[in-house]
């Protein structure tokens, strides 16, 4: 196996052979929190990644997590059908998604990070709840992902982060965090450097929600990679504002701590749903732009280089230990 490699859905690949990568995205989900938003109709997600693809999109992380609707054996088909290599996801999201009882909640640290290490390294559950009695999906999940709340981080989503990093530990895989508008980056950072994860091992998502440069460099210096995913997101900001934050962390030296998404995370984003700015919006309209600022080279380490780093499995932590 090469030393640089990734886990698509449909089997290891170098990590070189990526492409443009759409660093966070989402293709089936389903969520409490989103009522009527939900995303499960495999033509419709061919559809929109074969806009995407023709846009010149490679590959694409989809970061769905157990339980909020992930359909492993859609995604197969989905690459399969598209060429477009998928990344899929384990770990859990914040605690808006899972609503009281849901069984990550009681679940113990060792539990919650034995559930993860099976979709690494065996294949994906076809279910989003615990249930042992159920065979797996051969398509692995190839990164990890947790979840914070805004500007806190509750019991449970603490005991989902330090399993993320047992896993991380466990497997190389990648632990993407979503932060809640941007907040506690280095409050996440710390825990799980704490738990034994390196920095490089480390991404925080909808940093850009908090478009301060001054910050994020700082995170960058540490190592941790920084992911952008309100692009098209005018109801957050005009895309100006990420492009003068993205100027502002590559004028600081961090241009190789930077990769960006879409988070089409609602049907209303996706334009095969009727909604937009779809997945042909990255290449298409953002990064013509994006490549006037900072030139193409650049665009180039952000959207191919830079993920194929950040996403490719690591030698595991806890062998070396």
């Amino acid at each position: 196996m090469p030393a640089a490699h990734v886990v698509t859905v449909t089997g290891p690949i170098p990590a070189t052979r990526l492409g443009v990568v759409d660093a966070h995205e989402h293709l089936f989900l389903r969520s409490p929190a989103m009522p009527g938003q939900e995303m499960e109709d495999l033509d419709r997600a061919v559809e929109e990644v074969r806009e995407g693809a023709a846009s010149g999109l490679g590959a694409i992380v989809e970061m769905t997590p157990i339980g909020l609707g992930r359909r492993p054996e859609l995604l197969r088909a989905l690459s399969e059908a598209t060429g477009v290599a998928v990344i899929a996801a384990s770990g859990y999201h914040r605690d808006a998604h899972y609503p009281a009882g849901h069984w990550v909640h009681g679940a113990s640290v060792e539990t919650l990070a034995a559930r993860v290490v099976t979709d690494l390294e065996r294949g994906m559950h076809p279910a989003d709840w615990l249930d042992p009695s159920m065979a797996l999906d051969t398509a692995r999940a190839g990164a990890i992902k947790a979840g914070a709340s805004y500007h806190r981080l509750s019991d449970s989503e603490r005991r989902r982060l330090e399993a993320a990093a047992i896993a991380s530990r466990q497997t190389g895989a990648a632990v993407l965090v979503h932060t809640e508008v941007g907040t506690l980056g280095h409050e996440l950072v710390d825990l799980l450097e704490a738990w034994g994860v390196a920095p490089g091992r480390i991404l925080l998502a909808h940093l850009d929600r908090n478009p301060d440069p001054e910050l994020h460099a700082e995170i960058a210096a540490r190592g941790v990679t920084l992911e952008y995913d309100t692009i098209g997101r005018t109801k957050y900001h005009p895309d100006s504002v990420i492009l003068d934050l993205i100027e502002a962390v590559v004028a600081a030296g961090h241009l190789d701590r930077l990769v960006l998404g879409l988070d089409l995370g609602r049907r209303d984003y996706v334009r095969a749903h009727g909604g937009g700015p779809g997945l042909r919006y990255l290449m298409a309209t953002f990064v013509p732009r994006l490549r006037r600022r900072i030139g193409h080279d650049a665009v180039d380490r952000i959207l191919v280089t830079n993920p194929a780093r950040a996403f490719a499995i690591a030698p595991p932590a806890d062998a070396a230990a």
